[in-house]
């Protein structure tokens, strides 16, 4: 039987701003609370005429992400976000996704990106010969700084020698825009100058020099045996029409790996230190890895797969705080999902943060047990009841790069440092903006850890 997609339940909103308001007070409250009252479908509304209808069943989330994933387009906060990161992969639709996701593919593939693991142990050290016992310092911002580092080398085969910090402000300060303006049912066009329209085209601009001049350079000096990122993507050719990229697409896809590639990243590195110092015994379970397998020395891309409880860690933080912790997807033709049908315009909106915290599928959903993904967890839950990179054809490129990075991060800086919170009657909140960061960064205190 099929289902009219107006009996469906949700929370009662206000007359013209509908739910708006109380999602923007508290998003994971919200979505959650919802989800529990409201079970595998909830409807809400964003402003007189958005639809949206909060999906927290697996099977339908596949349907949406897989099966019939030709039903749609990216919801509204990715088509925002082509004002950051232009009409890359994470942004484009239909046949010119799959041509650049087929053109991107060779650059992120796992013997490509093994050999940017030397680069990210040594940015790590780089990052800690500031550090010292007994600093406290924001551990956000430094995983900011070391993931960005780490982005800009293997991006371009050297560290910008210059304008890094502003670099990494210019895409907070997108970031924020999207974020804002996604939720919106008001649309101020970026003509219009305001504070923030005038912030962000600033910051656009910035972005967009220094991108420019750098593939200007390159494509001035050839290739010259790189072996970099951005080398890749010069050099890809489409199988069917041997073209390769305009400097436009190139530029796109550079912005969207530079902000997809260490926000997200930073985020779970912060959110690691922060549970490994409210769970002190999976702390010395961690040490005492690292110390069985390195012995001091420094990881490597080999040790990976013995560092089973870093691995470990790593899936339960992206659990309990997913980088992307929803999914939208815009109806672009009428499609049946669950016994309900959807009309073209409505949202369908899929919290990983909802389904990582199910009782349904997690005993003690709300505490950090890495221990949990010892065995067949994921074999015997749904498949999409765990899904932090995305899933179907646009799950995220860089999955592999991601928690090979974290991995390697991970081990070196925890054999030098122990992180405790500087204040730790002070909640640590999570803002989720584009992606879920500690709200207002990440204050610890460095304790030198001796094997």
């Amino acid at each position: 039987m099929i289902v009219n997609i107006t009996t469906i339940p949700g929370p009662k909103g206000l007359p013209i701003s509908g739910n708006l308001l109380a999602f923007r007070r508290d998003p994971l409250r919200f979505l959650r609370e919802a989800a529990k009252e409201h079970g595998d479908v909830a409807h809400f509304r964003f402003g007189p005429s958005r639809h949206v209808y909060l999906i927290s069943n697996p099977d339908m989330i596949k349907e949406i992400l897989v099966s019939k994933q030709a039903h749609f387009r990216k919801g509204k906060g990715l088509q925002v976000a082509r004002a950051v990161v232009g009409d890359g992969i994470l942004t484009s639709e239909g046949q010119k996704h799959i041509r650049q996701r087929r053109l991107m593919q060779p650059a992120f593939h796992r013997e490509r990106i093994a050999t940017y693991g030397e680069s990210m142990v040594q940015q790590a050290i780089s990052l800690m010969d500031d550090w010292k016992a007994g600093d406290v310092r924001d551990v956000h911002e430094d995983m900011m700084k070391v993931t960005l580092a780490i982005i800009t080398e293997t991006m371009f085969g050297k560290g910008l020698k210059e304008g890094a910090d502003q670099i990494a402000r210019a895409i907070d300060v997108g970031l924020k825009y999207v974020s804002t303006k996604a939720s919106s049912f008001i649309d101020i066009p970026l003509t219009v100058p305001t504070s923030s329209n005038r912030q962000f085209r600033e910051s656009a601009e910035l972005l967009d020099k220094t991108i420019y001049n750098i593939i200007e350079e390159r494509r001035r000096e050839g290739d010259q045996g790189r072996t970099d990122l951005l080398a890749m993507l010069l050099a890809a050719r489409d199988e069917d029409d041997g073209k390769g990229m305009t400097d436009e697409q190139v530029r796109d896809e550079v912005m969207t790996i530079f902000v997809a590639g260490h926000e997200t990243t930073a985020n779970t590195m912060s959110w690691i230190w922060y549970l490994l110092a409210t769970n002190p015994e999976a702390e010395k379970k961690l040490w005492a890895e690292l110390d069985a397998v390195l012995g001091g020395r420094l990881p490597t891309v080999e040790d990976i797969p013995n560092l089973k409880y870093v691995n470990q860690i790593i899936s339960e933080t992206l659990r309990l705080y997913p980088a992307a912790w929803t999914i939208n997807r815009e109806v672009a033709e009428e499609v049946e999902i669950g016994g309900h049908t959807y009309k073209p315009g409505d949202t369908l909106m899929m919290s990983q943060y909802v389904m990582h915290r199910s009782e349904k599928y997690y005993d003690r959903p709300e505490d950090f047990i890495p221990e949990r993904f010892e065995g067949d967890l994921l074999k015997r839950i749904p498949q999409y009841a765990y899904f932090p990179f995305g899933g179907g054809p646009r799950i995220c490129i860089g999955n592999n790069f991601a928690l090979m990075e974290a991995a390697l991060l991970l081990a070196t800086f925890a054999q030098k440092y122990r992180f405790q919170l500087a204040d730790p009657g002070k909640p640590v909140e999570a803002e989720p903006l584009v992606t879920l960061r500690p709200k207002g960064g990440l204050m610890m205190r460095l304790e030198a850890r001796s094997q």
